[in-house]
């Protein structure tokens, strides 16, 4: 039996080592390689703030490639969005170092790569006592549209953040500026992926980006309601823009008589309703600017400032809630300079050309000629109106649009006598 029982145990060994031996003799290509993985932003010591975009490359020789992960100092893998080409959100305030190591590996399905690392320093952003907070919302370029918006969406959304910082007194680090899915893309939005948002060097430094998705959005949202609820002076500006939800075959109403205004976000679909119950805790005083075909609804308004019966719950005391359309009705926006309301509103602000523009008629918008009316300053509402005006006086095929607003500052009419200034 020994005998027999030793023959068994080398003809084993004698198959082990031929197979072995085979696996070894095939050719680099033949064997299961390890995939590799790299980070391409942040570098190694960069400096990094606020809530950044980790991106990087992975590849298998196989072809195998299945996902990536992504860990921060000793937290847990977590797999990230893509492949090939991945990203992933980092939040520096979840972080209590001056420091952190982030790691990446990936997976084939058999094998992960090497782990790689890098160590960026955290710049630690100081609670200004300026209690001002602006968010800059775009989604331009999603796959769901009838056609791409552009990258002059995004531009008009710095432009309008650089102002804000530098003439209004908006801290840069209470500037929230959302994007596409935090990428910029070649051919004007229509091509592949370049770079983050904040890797560019037209950046604005301090103001945080990220990706026009409701994730991110709600996130956003949240972290300003925390912040501008500890005082009773704050002021908070949102403007979002993007494709509207509607029926353009239905020319008159856009099929919305019983439907709610919706906007199009990077990944789902935003209701006037969804943002209402997301802003119902918010203390301070608000400007709402909803950019978007349809749009009326965020504003409690059909078309001709008619009150719509289906309520969006943003319009109460100490708000504006402005829109660039009726709710009815499609808008304009250049695929290079962005929506053609918000240029004109933003105009008649930053310009001083605003100044003395009041209701008129209908809400059409009419200039007051006495120069002693006006008081060198231009309000939200005037803003409004003026952009108003200059759409029915210098774009009359778009008379249409019907820009609706909801003044509810500091009180609902008649008790709104005041105007709000930024």
């Amino acid at each position: 039996m020994d005998s027999k029982r030793l023959l068994i145990s080398i003809i084993t060994l004698i198959i082990v080592g031929v197979v072995v031996f085979a696996i070894i003799s095939l050719p680099a290509g033949k064997r299961d390689q390890k995939p590799v993985v790299w980070i391409d932003y942040p570098k190694d010591g960069e400096e990094v703030y606020g809530i950044f975009i980790v991106r990087g490359r992975a590849y298998d020789p196989e072809g195998k490639l299945e996902f990536v992960e992504v860990k921060v100092n000793g937290g847990e893998w977590k797999r990230v969005k893509g492949a090939e080409n991945w990203s992933c959100e980092v939040n520096t305030e979840k972080i209590q170092e001056d420091f952190c190591y982030i790691y990446a590996r990936a997976w084939d399905g058999y094998q992960y790569s090497d782990v790689v690392k890098v160590k960026v320093y955290i710049q630690r952003i100081v609670e200004s006592d300026v209690h001002k907070w602006a968010i800059f919302l775009a989604a331009a370029n999603v796959e769901i549209g009838n056609k791409k918006l552009g990258n002059g969406i995004l531009f008009l959304a710095e432009e309008m953040a650089r102002y804000f910082i530098n003439n209004l007194s908006f801290p840069s680090c209470h500037v929230f500026i959302l994007f596409d899915d935090g990428w910029i893309r070649s051919n004007n939005g229509e091509g592949e992926r370049i770079c983050t948002l904040q890797e560019r060097p037209s950046s604005i430094e301090g103001a945080i980006y990220g990706p026009a998705t409701k994730k991110f959005f709600s996130f956003v949202i949240d972290k300003v309601k925390n912040d501008a609820n500890k005082y009773n002076d704050s002021e908070v500006f949102i403007w979002i823009s993007g494709h509207g939800v509607g029926d353009p075959n239905q020319k008159f109403t856009g099929g919305k008589i019983l439907e709610r205004s919706e906007i199009i976000l990077w990944d789902s679909i935003l209701s006037d309703r969804e943002l209402g119950s997301a802003l119902e805790d918010l203390e301070a005083k608000l400007c709402l600017v909803v950019d978007s075909c349809y749009s009326g609804g965020f504003a409690n308004r059909v078309i001709f400032n008619i009150p719509s019966f289906l309520k969006s719950g943003i319009p109460k005391d100490g708000r504006i809630v402005i829109t660039g359309e009726s709710k009815f009705s499609v808008g304009y926006s250049s695929s290079l300079t962005g929506p053609l309301f918000t240029r004109l509103w933003f105009e008649g602000l930053k310009s001083g050309k605003a100044d003395g523009f009041k209701r008129g008629i209908l809400s059409i918008g009419g200039r007051l000629h006495f120069r002693f009316l006006k008081d060198g300053r231009v309000s939200v509402e005037e803003a409004f109106y003026y952009a108003k005006y200059m759409i029915r006086v210098n774009y009359p095929s778009l008379i249409l649009m019907q820009p609706q607003i909801n003044d509810m500052y500091p009180h609902p009419f008649p008790l709104n006598g005041k105007e709000m200034f930024l």
